[in-house]
């Protein structure tokens, strides 16, 4: 820290600075450290406006030495690679700092859920800030700025860009009148994009649910009906596929795709605190079959839309019989002992090797929990090479078999029949659609 130069401010006090700008930014997106909503009024935002503007006018007195804005960037750029730094502000930078006004702006609009109190404390805050800055050089500054807002009006809002998405900071975006976008106009920009958003994904859902609710009822077909009667086990593998699609596109499956997407996307260190301040016990069972789930989830959220339109582009009508299936899992199985080294070097991301490795901690002693799952999460989740698909597929595999274990799928030897229709042999079935018949297809 040799070459910063501020009149005013050291390098030091600056960093320190920023930090508590940093938990500023973090309510702003909407939540405490624990979880609970941030509520923000009109007084606190502008608190976070005006600890933006004091960023803003310190590199400004920065302006035009590239020497101290290297290196409060090299300071930032450490600051930002610990593991523990929160990852949305990892692009944390002097260009976002010297528009730290807009850049909490976008924040606060970023904010799940968004009530119509949050909306309205941003808007009086925003339009309070920018009186504030046009009094300070304009005698009739109120008509001024009612002026600059006809003339926006005029122009069209529409014509200017919207709040951009990290790391694209144009926020001084210019109208044609060549004046600066201020907060006013930024503010209602964001709520139109997020208008925009909302709408969007409404229209995503609504057609998830009749996509969802016409798998769920095809079963009702006439010539499916036919098919059960002349091909009694195409028609169970056809239920067994339209139960495992109406999973992987169910509305709260989704959601938690989108939620792993994110938490996932942090370092190790980080999202293990998550899992771990969650605290759920081993007889918290719904509690404790969720957050497995959402592990398992975690591990193939980038692929999700590869799995689902690999199950909807194969119609397995001609099935294979049941011994076929079992010999299929059950030579996965030995794979896994002669290859497994080769198997983890080829396979999946550093960050789903992450997931697994925390999953068998976290499932030693309790593999009966993948149970109590969809069957097709389950297979689709667990990669050949790791130790939970042996203990997994080997009891299914033992139970078909007849052999004695802890954890019982189905009655069918209790009541002396065969494995036909009953889970253990859909959860066969589903890991080899997704790890041998995946090769075939």
């Amino acid at each position: 820290m040799g070459v910063w130069s501020h009149p005013e401010i050291s390098l030091e006090e600056l960093l320190k600075l920023i930090k508590g700008f940093v938990d500023i930014l973090i309510l702003a997106s909407g939540y405490q450290s624990s979880g609970e909503f941030a509520n923000w009024d009109p007084p606190n935002i502008k608190k976070a406006f005006q600890w933006g503007l004091f960023f803003e006018n310190v590199f400004k007195g920065i302006d035009g030495n590239q020497d101290s804005v290297n290196e409060v960037d090299a300071a930032i750029s450490e600051l930002t690679s610990n593991p523990h730094f929160p990852q949305g502000l990892t692009h944390l930078s002097s260009v976002t700092l010297s528009k730290a006004r807009f850049f909490i702006l976008e924040h606060l609009f970023r904010t799940l859920p968004m009530r119509d109190s949050h909306i309205k404390a941003v808007v009086k805050a925003t339009i309070e800030m920018d009186l504030d800055e046009l009094q300070k050089t304009e005698i009739n500054y109120l008509d001024v700025y009612m002026d600059k807002l006809k003339l926006r009006n005029e122009e069209g809002i529409m014509g200017f860009s919207p709040i951009p998405c990290p790391g694209d900071y144009n926020l001084h975006m210019k109208g044609k009148d060549g004046m600066k976008a201020d907060l006013t106009m930024l503010a209602i920009l964001g709520i139109k994009k997020r208008e925009l958003a909302v709408s969007c994904v409404s229209s995503i859902e609504a057609s998830v649910d009749v996509l969802a609710k016409t798998i769920t009822q095809v079963n009702l077909n006439d010539g499916l009906l036919q098919e059960q009667q002349s091909h009694p086990t195409a028609y169970v593998w056809h239920h067994w596929r339209t139960t495992s699609l109406s999973y992987l596109i169910d509305k709260r499956t989704i959601r938690l795709v989108s939620g792993a997407s994110m938490i996932f996307s942090a370092p190790k260190v980080q999202w293990a605190q998550v899992f771990e301040r969650l605290d759920v016990s081993e007889e918290d069972n719904a509690n404790l079959c969720e957050t497995i789930e959402l592990l398992l989830v975690g591990c193939i959220s980038s692929r999700w839309n590869h799995i689902v339109q690999h199950f909807m582009s194969n119609s397995y009508e001609q099935p294979l019989s049941i011994s076929t299936l079992y010999e299929g899992v059950h030579k996965l199985i030995i794979e896994r002992f002669q290859n497994i080294n080769s198997m983890q070097q080829n396979e999946h991301s550093k960050k789903e090797h992450e997931i697994i490795e925390y999953l068998e901690l976290k499932l030693s002693n309790q593999i009966h929990h993948l149970w109590k799952l969809s069957p097709a999460l389950a297979a689709a989740s667990l990669p050949p090479w790791s130790h939970l698909f042996e203990v997994y597929a080997s009891e299914l595999l033992s139970q078909f078999k007849g052999k004695t274990t802890k954890i019982g799928c189905c009655s069918c030897i209790d009541d002396n029949k065969e494995h036909v229709e009953c889970e253990v042999v859909e959860r066969i079935w589903c890991l080899y659609m997704f790890h041998v018949f995946k090769g075939q297809s």
